[in-house]
Order: C-alpha cells, then sequence, then structure tokens
C-alpha cells in the first residue's frame, strides 16, 4: 500500500540519520491500517451466523448428533484470552445446533459453557442469559434466538473495539465458523448432500473475510498460528470454484398480525460450487485438526 507516490525522498542529514533504525522499525510495525469499528461491524455483519447451517442440517432430516461437539470437560484448559475466545465461538455455535433439534438438556449444558466462556473474558454482561434460556429451551425460535445473538454479538464487538481488543471478537466469529464449517462437513461426508456440499464450498468466501481480519492482528503469537493454519484451509479452497448467477428478483407481498401488508423481495441470484470428493475430505481432515488444537 504506498502512500507516498513517486515523490522523492529527501536526502537525510547526519542527525537524522542515527534514528534510522528505530523509525523504520517503527514504521514497519505500524504499517499496518488500524481495523476500523465499521470495517469490522461491516464484515461482522455479512458472516452468516452458524444457526442456519445447524437449521438446514435437521431440515434435510439428518438426526442430531451431540458426538460432533465440543465437551464442556474441556473448560478448565481454555486459560487464556486466546482459548476463552475460540471456544466461546464454538460453544456458541454448539448451543445453536442443540436448540435447534429442540435438545432442550444439551441446550442448557451449553449455555452454561457459553456464559462461563464469556464471564472469562469478561463480556457477560452483554449476554441476556435469561432470554437466551428462554429461547433455548423452546421450539421454533430460529429467528428470535438470531436476533438476541446478533445483537449481543454487536454489543461484545463494540465494548472491545473500546477497549482495543477487537481481535477477541474475530477470535468469537472465527470459532463460531469452524465448528459450523466442521459440523457440516462431519454430516456430509456420513450422509453425502448436494445442498451441504454447496454450503461447504461457500465457506471459501467467508474464510477470505476471516481471514483478512486476522491479518490485523498477525503481530500476535496465537494470532499468527492461527492464520498459518486456516492459509492451509484457504489452500485446498483454491480448488473450489464458485459461479455466481444473476436472475431477476421477484417480488411478493403478505398481511402481518395486524393486517398490514408486507412487501418480500426474493434475491434469485444463485451459485454453482464446483469441488471434488477429495476436496471435500481434505477440507473435513484440515478444519478437524484445526479444530483439534483449538479445544484440546
Amino acid at each position: 500500500m504506498a502512500c507516498d507516490g513517486g515523490k522523492k525522498k529527501k536526502k537525510k542529514d547526519p542527525e537524522t540519520a542515527k534514528d534510522t533504525t528505530k523509525t523504520e522499525a517503527t514504521t514497519k510495525k505500524n504499517a499496518h491500517p488500524k481495523l476500523s469499528r465499521e470495517v469490522l461491524s461491516d464484515i461482522v455483519k455479512s458472516i452468516p451466523s452458524p444457526l442456519e447451517i445447524s437449521f438446514l442440517i435437521k431440515d434435510l432430516g439428518i438426526q442430531y448428533d451431540k458426538k460432533l461437539l465440543n465437551s464442556a470437560d474441556n473448560i478448565s484448559s481454555y486459560n487464556t484470552n486466546y482459548k476463552k475466545a475460540l471456544n466461546l465461538g464454538i460453544y456458541s455455535t454448539d448451543l445453536g445446533y442443540a436448540n435447534i433439534y429442540e435438545q432442550t438438556q444439551d441446550a442448557l449444558y451449553y449455555l452454561n459453557s457459553v456464559k462461563e466462556m464469556a464471564d472469562g473474558l469478561n463480556i457477560g454482561q452483554f449476554f441476556d442469559f435469561k432470554t437466551i434460556k428462554r429461547l433455548a429451551t423452546k421450539s421454533n425460535n430460529l429467528d428470535s434466538l438470531l436476533l438476541e445473538t446478533n445483537t449481543n454479538l454487536e454489543k461484545i464487538n463494540d465494548h472491545l473495539q473500546d477497549i482495543g481488543r477487537a481481535d477477541l471478537t474475530i477470535l468469537i466469529l472465527t470459532g463460531g465458523w469452524l465448528e459450523s464449517l466442521y459440523i457440516t462437513c462431519e454430516i456430509a461426508k456420513k450422509s453425502p448432500n448436494e445442498l451441504l456440499n454447496n454450503r461447504i464450498g461457500e465457506q471459501k468466501i467467508i474464510l477470505e473475510q476471516l481471514l483478512l481480519l486476522l491479518s490485523f492482528y498477525e503481530e500476535l503469537p496465537n494470532v499468527k498460528n492461527l492464520i498459518v493454519d486456516l492459509n492451509k484451509l484457504q489452500k485446498i479452497y483454491e480448488n473450489v470454484k464458485i459461479d455466481f448467477q444473476y436472475n431477476d428478483p421477484t417480488t411478493t407481498t403478505k398481511k402481518d398480525e395486524d393486517n398490514n401488508e408486507i412487501l418480500i423481495v426474493d434475491d434469485n441470484t444463485s451459485t454453482k460450487i464446483n469441488f471434488t470428493a477429495d476436496d471435500l475430505n481434505k477440507i473435513l481432515q484440515t478444519s478437524k485438526e484445526i479444530r483439534g488444537k483449538i479445544i484440546n
């Protein structure tokens, strides 16, 4: 990213030259542009909630499988903010998965895990656990749970931005996304389905966004290692081809509870995903390895 274009460099005088090393080191350290609140907020909102893929999996008639989820017995080993943030994302995905399958006991089990991770990061005050508990113990609440989850994440993001720890927001997002990808891959391997394969293929775009966000914090050793691992996954995703097919949107109307007419616009843009069974297996294995480093 060039800042001075084609300007000629001025000759340094001897006194200025003495500080060259220090100045260049400082410049290099601060060369990465600061991640703005607006950019992070926009990308956070653009990343689909893991709840949506869990709903799709259930809608396909695939049975609930608790063995896929991260055990709360691992919580005691998450003693750094890095591990707590990633596993907060993972447990949040597990909570959504259990809730959508109406597994009330498991949902409460993972709700406690989410609370413990959030409290450990000093962001528990931004979770309305009373509301989440009510939603997590009743069926047909996907829209409400999505709204509550997104609202909580926005509050957390604002707070972490304010205290200069936006990296934790990105780690929470990454953990949730990785858990969702892992679950989807495991299920697609056992119950091959074109719709699930397409969802896995579409994660190429989300991975690129997450890597972009993480790159702002690559000077942090743990984040740097995570980027190295996710780059391995991105390398596999290079074989995934995504073709967007644009179709004109259609509109319909429906009545709300107060008998008001609501206009609904359906985006008919579709995507065609192309990748092999070998690619799918490599995505599964690599995501499983990365997840293993996070949860163990």
